[in-house]
């Protein structure tokens, strides 16, 4: 079987193609991206306007892409995945008719996937996939979430963020240092040069016992810090702001991901999501799990930002578990705000029906 899928949620245009063969493991056959951070830079954020209408510029060359590069033809597709949400409701929309567009001129069945259970189960298209269960820190743009992951549609929260997310603490701690939009890769680029000890900065809810987060007090803290410093901050003061942010940041995680590790027993970690590729987090949960005996997994790096890859591969688990609906009467809706806790109930598959 063969799942192409299409992302659109937000700012990334991302197509791929996966295949697979009965239970074997699925592989990615080939995916392509188009990242609209640089039109969006001007304003300091995304224009969901503009967002919407590069999509619809970009989503069909971006699947000739794929197709040419995997070798395959549309006559080869047998499922059109998509993203259902959360993001942009006409970002969503581009995708999502596109896709149904798509299948119904195939006559092939088409399915909404999560978001978030994309970056999810992004790790199983990595050389080092993992196993059930485990528990998975999604830190992912406007999401922070812990959660144990019994089975592919078998989720439990055990905490989120309660305001801001790790990952609009970066991009809101790059826009004030001036670093410009999207700012997280930014702002760890700078923070290499930087001394994270120069700075003292609050671990939000870090001794709080529970497993959520919360990253608002640590903006406003950085926001003083920053006013603090007057009109002519020098470029390393800026380094070090950023280093002292970014360690910040990842202590809160770190302790977070052991503690969840710890309360559930489990001995396997997924880290999923944009922040996930972060080096300074990867290194510190490496060497914090290592000393506990437990395994970490994370997406290859090019798979840790929205992609086409994701979509595919959580709707090819599903299918292939038999625990996906897909339709073939070209109707589909998207749901802009959607929990991941909330995601449909378990159903049959109708994929090859």
């Amino acid at each position: 079987m063969n799942v192409l899928g299409i992302e659109s949620s937000c700012d990334e245009t991302g197509v791929a193609l996966v295949g697979f063969v009965g239970d074997a493991r699925p592989r990615l056959r080939a995916h392509a991206l188009h990242s609209q951070a640089d039109m969006h830079q001007a304003y300091g954020g995304v224009v969901p306007e503009l967002a919407s209408r590069d999509h619809i510029r970009r989503v069909i060359p971006l699947t000739r892409n794929v197709l040419a590069e995997s070798g395959a033809t549309l006559a080869d597709v047998d499922v059109v995945a998509y993203t259902r949400g959360p993001g942009l409701a006409g970002a969503l929309l581009v995708g999502a008719g596109y896709a149904v567009a798509l299948a119904t001129a195939l006559d092939r069945p088409a399915i909404g996937v999560h978001h978030l259970e994309g970056h999810l189960l992004s790790p199983f298209l990595s050389a080092d996939p993992p196993d059930f269960p485990f528990v998975a820190l999604l830190v992912s743009g406007g999401h922070s979430q812990l959660m144990r992951v019994d089975a592919v549609g078998a989720y439990s929260m055990l905490g989120e963020t309660i305001d801001d997310a790790a990952g609009e603490a970066f991009d809101k701690t790059a826009k004030l240092l001036g670093l410009g939009y999207p700012g997280g890769p930014a702002l760890s680029r700078l923070a290499e040069f930087g001394d994270p000890a120069a700075f003292v900065l609050p671990r939000p809810l870090l001794h709080s016992g529970n497993l959520d987060f919360s990253f608002a007090g640590l903006k406003t803290a950085v926001m003083t810090q920053y006013r603090k410093l007057g009109t002519n901050v020098c470029d390393q003061a800026r380094a070090d702001l950023a280093a002292a942010t970014q360690a910040a940041i990842v202590d809160v995680l770190v302790a977070k991901s052991l503690r969840a590790l710890q309360q559930t027993s489990l001995k396997r970690m997924v880290v999923a999501g944009g922040v996930g590729a972060n080096a300074r987090l990867r290194a510190q949960l490496d060497a914090a799990c290592a000393r506990q005996g437990v395994r970490v997994h994370y997406p290859e790096l090019d798979l840790c930002t929205d992609n086409g890859a994701m979509i595919a591969i959580a709707a090819a688990l599903r299918l292939q578990r038999g625990i996906g609906l897909a339709t073939r009467d070209g109707a589909f809706d998207i749901k802009p705000r959607w929990p991941l806790d909330a995601i449909d109930p378990v159903v049959a598959s109708s994929a090859l029906a």
